[in-house]
């Protein structure tokens, strides 16, 4: 094992959403496989891969339809994911090609914003 690290210094900390019912944003977040980290009246905590931490507060109106989601996601196997989350009812697109060899599809989170899920492209050492 090398003593090196050779990931990048920096890392997104946090992400943030409102949500019109939060009981219901908290549960449809945590179907996708985050991990919950803490959850009251007003705030729903859940860790993502690399310690981002994605808040969602209650509060705000539904996007107009068709908005996009302020962040994407990015999994290792998009086919899998993609196929798991149909299975769990979450309706997500066929899946497109995107930039280069990267493979999306989308789905919507409860208020309707649109979430674009990437297939992996990591650089070097994670």
């Amino acid at each position: 094992m090398s003593d090196v690290d050779d990931r990048p210094a920096v890392w997104v900390g946090h992400v943030v959403l409102q949500a019109t019912d939060l009981e219901r944003s908290a549960r449809w977040w945590g179907s996708l496989g985050v991990r919950p980290v803490h959850r009251d009246d007003d705030l729903a905590i859940f860790e993502l891969r690399g310690g981002t931490h994605l808040l969602v507060f209650p509060g705000g109106s539904a996007p107009p339809p068709g908005g996009a989601a302020p962040f994407d996601l990015m999994v290792d196997d998009i086919e899998a994911t993609r196929a798991d989350w149909e299975a769990r009812g979450l309706a997500p697109t066929a899946l497109t090609s995107s930039v280069g060899d990267h493979r999306t599809f989308t789905v919507a989170d409860p208020d309707g914003y649109v979430l674009t899920v990437f297939s992996s492209h990591v650089v070097g050492s994670v």
